[in-house]
């Protein structure tokens, strides 16, 4: 599967992109669940509090706090803060600072300078133990006469004083905990509006998180949008290169695939791959980003419930697994039953009048129906399995919610866990959880992918039985329409006997060379030979005394006029399917092949004349139509060699008579090969080959083979009277 995106090494900067753009939405999806916590923690159980940077405080609450701190540190945070007191303070000044902290016409307070983050997180750190240790101390009776006392000790007093407290003891999320309660006691004693803290940090978090969703949507849409590009452009590019190798197929590659298997491949095989490619470009990328960033988000918040991701993954897993285990299978022959079906529609569809001729709908309709059922029974297999994934997921999913928030009340009980912390490692499991099912539900779809790719990897790297030469010759101008048979034998592969062996003779230019014999006998087969949709199996055929092998198949076609046993004709109007051959043909002598043709009698009897339009495979006009504009076809290129592979059978007598009476005058300089059944169409020619079991059993002029040949005479004399034939 891995060479069909050779294609797609042009794209490199679309997928170095879409990488980039992952990593970021992934970035984002991961910030996300700590915004919760924060908002939960902080904004609404902290009233806004992030940490023990005060922004202000009391000079009396200053001085208990600077009793638990090293000089250092004491001289840090005096340096940071401000001291206003009604003496200091201008009139103008103070009046401002008032509306602010009412506190101050009764204490002195401390207001934080305006410093960086770096210095907060420092003054943070410095004020958290002693934050913790005014609180419990001052919830103690005679907490005043012990903060007295510790102003009286000395350096090493105070920590003695402070070890005996065991505050290493206690855990962060205790402390953590209690410091925003004191600093709001200290924020409403000064008169700061509490409320209006915990709203501003509400919604400003709340702001963040919308503004990080919202960057996470457009590079979800970038992706996607960018994603389909480049899915559509591989599906693009394999189509058309596997369209243009099954072009240059002989009809023995044909054959060996089946015309509804190549239709397969080439569109429902080639979808299976970009889809994978969507997928894969989404989830390869992403998933391990969220899956590992999960993870170690998730240790950060608590690394006690790790036990409860690992079940959930296993869970998923283990679920998967079986899932995978059971319909694997049925992915495998799936598109096998998709070539079936469209198999059998086709044989219908195209043979639908010779169904309707014997009357034997009913047992098409069941040949169909059974091939519709096996893959309607394989597709409904695969839905049920596959249907339980989701509500099991979902079950997986929700056991672990619940699993997660009975452990998590213990110990947010127990302090060691915060409620916003609880939310945010549930958000974190669920992205671990979905992550891993991102990459097995991809592990799902590969098989399936990977089957497909196969297929058309198997028409791609088939080496085509008919190949161009390496170096190709040219064709000898002095001989411009001779056509040489010499010792010429064929068998189709596999085959254990030849179809037609031993085949020897010349063609000139404005000669007709006809071919007759029993059915069966060969003479499509011979004629095949001649445009090289077969490869002889011995001897040669030599065209303008060059073989045919030793040039391009395009040099060699351009100088063949063909007509096939079955006309065909493409969608569009009569026009375009006369001018086929070449683009450059006149209007005029559009209508000259017409009228050779004899098809311009039925053609001017529409009222669109040569824009009438012509439905697919024809289905529009009768068959004898069909043959003459496909012989109209032909003589519109001019050609140096003509090939009517019985292309008369569907035309009156009349008609016959006139189109090879017309066709003479056109064929002059030219070599002409008809296949026929009929006497009557080729008893003119100038050469006549007579055919059995693939064998030349009678070579000459129609008086000729009447004479020495009787396989021929049996032929004339099973068609026309003895009358009939002396009177030709």
């Amino acid at each position: 599967m891995l060479k069909l995106f050779k294609y797609l090494k042009n794209s490199i900067f679309s997928i170095l992109l879409i990488v980039i753009l992952l990593v970021m939405q992934a970035v984002c999806d991961l910030s996300l669940p700590d915004y919760t916590s924060k908002i939960v923690n902080v904004g609404i159980q902290q009233s806004g509090i992030e940490n023990a940077t005060y922004s202000a405080l009391t000079s009396n609450t200053m001085d208990k706090l600077l009793l638990f701190i090293s000089d250092d540190d004491k001289e840090f945070i005096l340096n940071n803060y401000t001291l206003l007191s009604k003496e200091s303070l201008s009139k103008k000044d103070y009046e401002k600072y008032l509306k602010k902290y009412t506190l101050l016409d009764k204490s002195d307070i401390y207001i934080l300078n305006n410093t960086g983050k770096k210095n907060k997180n420092k003054i943070s750190d410095i004020f958290m133990n002693p934050t913790y240790l005014l609180a419990t101390l001052s919830a103690k009776e005679g907490a005043e006469k012990t903060f007295e006392m510790l102003s009286f000790l000395d350096k090493n007093g105070r920590e003695k004083f402070v070890k005996e407290m065991k505050i290493d003891e206690i855990p962060d999320s205790i402390i953590s905990g209690t410091v925003p309660t004191v600093i709001k006691a200290e924020y409403k004693m000064i008169g700061i509006n509490t409320d209006s803290i915990q709203t501003r940090y509400i919604l400003i978090s709340g702001a963040k998180m919308l503004g990080i969703a919202l960057f996470s949507m457009i590079t979800t849409i970038i992706v996607g949008l960018v994603g389909a590009r480049l899915s559509a452009k591989l599906g693009k590019k394999i189509r058309e290169e596997v369209f243009e190798k099954v072009v240059s197929f002989s009809k023995t590659e044909i054959k060996g695939f089946g015309t509804a298997s190549l239709i397969t491949r080439t569109t429902n095989d080639v979808q299976q791959i970009q889809m994978v490619l969507v997928m894969l470009l989404r989830v390869v990328f992403y998933a391990p980003i969220i899956g590992v960033g999960g993870v170690i988000k998730s240790l950060n918040a608590n690394s006690s419930m790790a036990w409860i991701i690992a079940v959930g993954v296993m869970a998923i897993l283990t679920l998967v697994i079986t899932l995978f285990g059971i319909v694997m299978p049925k992915f495998k022959i799936f598109q096998t039953l998709v070539d079936k079906l469209n198999l059998v529609t086709r044989e219908i569809l195209t043979g639908l009048p010779v169904i309707r001729a014997f009357s034997n709908e009913k047992h098409e309709e069941k040949r169909f129906d059974k091939a519709n059922t096996d893959l309607t029974k394989n597709s409904l297999f695969v839905s049920r399995v596959m249907s339980l994934m989701m509500p099991m997921m979902t079950l997986i999913m929700n056991g672990i919610c619940i699993l997660i928030i009975w452990k998590g009340a213990y110990a947010v009980d127990a302090g060691k866990m915060q409620v916003g912390d609880m939310m945010a490692f549930i958000q974190y499991t669920m992205q671990i959880i979905m992550a891993f099912l991102m990459i097995s539900m991809i592990s799902i779809m590969l098989p399936r992918a990977s089957v497909s790719a196969k297929r058309i990897l198997e028409i791609l790297n088939t080496n085509n039985v008919i190949n161009d030469p390496e170096s190709s010759k040219e064709f000898d101008k002095d001989k411009k329409g001779y056509v040489e048979f010499k010792n010429v034998c064929f068998r189709y592969p596999d085959a254990s006997e030849d179809v037609i062996s031993d085949i020897n003779f010349t063609a000139m230019p404005g000669t007709t060379t006809a071919f007759i014999g029993s059915t069966g006998s060969g003479k499509s087969t011979l004629i095949n030979l001649i445009p090289r949709f077969y490869d002889v199996t011995e001897g040669a055929i030599y065209v303008d005394g060059v073989d045919i092998r030793d040039v391009k198949q395009k040099d060699l076609r351009a100088k063949i006029g063909y007509v096939p046993q079955k006309g065909l004709l493409f969608t569009g109007d009569i026009a375009s399917n006369i001018k086929y051959g070449r683009e450059n043909i006149s209007d005029k002598d559009m209508v000259e092949s017409a009228n050779i043709a004899q098809a311009s009698e039925f053609i001017n009897n529409f009222e669109e004349k040569y824009h009438y339009p012509i439905a697919q495979g024809g289905t529009n006009v009768s068959g004898g139509q069909k043959q003459r504009l496909s012989i109209a076809r032909a003589i519109a290129i001019k050609p140096d060699i003509y090939i009517f592979d019985d292309s008369f059978s569907a035309l009156d007598f009349k008609t016959d008579a006139r189109l090879r009476q017309e066709l003479k005058k056109v064929t002059q300089k030219s070599t002409v090969f008809i296949v026929a059944q009929r006497i009557s169409t080729i008893m003119n020619a100038d050469q006549i080959i007579v055919l059995n079991e693939g064998k030349v059993v009678g070579k000459g002029t129609h008086d000729e083979l009447m004479k020495k040949c009787d396989v021929y005479k049996e032929i004339a004399l099973s068609q026309l009277s003895k009358e009939e034939l002396e009177n030709a």
